[in-house]
Order: structure tokens, then sequence, then C-alpha cells
């Protein structure tokens, strides 16, 4: 149940911040980093639709590595979306260098799903 709640706020939260970057951001952000914002909530949705896979499997499989791959899901969301989000808004180049941590997150998730069973 805690990854049906974790799935459905993180979209609840995508949501409201694509809405947001679309209409409150769209005259301050331009070219690159209007490109950025985009990228951050793109990766926050399709990552948040991936606990919706962790709420299930976790039923099915019922697998450490399901929880675990969860755990990387939620922890890609804040560290790649996250810094692409203070990156895009703040322009400070260096939250960029925070990124690829939650990169390697989201492939450790998705990896950890491949190899359950």
């Amino acid at each position: 149940m805690i990854w049906l709640k974790t799935a459905s706020f993180l979209m609840f939260v995508a949501v409201c911040l694509g809405a947001f970057g679309s209409h409150m951001l769209k005259d301050k952000l331009v070219g690159h980093y209007a490109e950025v914002y985009k990228t951050a909530v793109l990766y926050h949705f399709i990552h948040a639709m991936g606990l919706f896979v962790v709420a299930w499997l976790s039923v099915v499989a019922m697998s450490p590595k399901v929880t675990l791959a969860g755990q990387f899901f939620v922890l890609g969301i804040v560290l790649f979306s996250g810094s692409l989000y203070v990156l895009s808004i703040t322009q400070i180049k260096w939250v960029g260098a925070i990124t690829p941590l939650g990169g390697l997150s989201f492939l450790m998730g998705w990896l950890l799903i491949f190899l359950n069973r």
C-alpha cells in the first residue's frame, strides 16, 4: 500500500510542477533552461509511473529487490528531477553535478526490477 500512496503522491506533484512550469514559468524559462525543466518533469512522470509497477510487483512478487527498486526510483526523482528543477529555475550550474546520481538511481531501480525473481 505504501508504494501505491507514494506513486500517487509523486504523480500529483509531477502534474503540479508540470502545470507550474507551463503557466508560471513560461516567460521566465527560455531556451536551454526551459528544456531542462521539461526533462525534469518527463523523468519525474516516468519514474512515478514506475512506482505503480513497484506497487504491483510488491504484491505479486514480494521481493526485497522490488522494495529497493522503489527506493531507488524515489531517490532518482529527488536527485535527478529535483536537481534539474533547481538548475532550470536558479541557473546555478553546479547543481547539475547532482543529476547523474539521480540517473544512476533510476538505472539501479530498473536493473533491480529486471533481476527480480
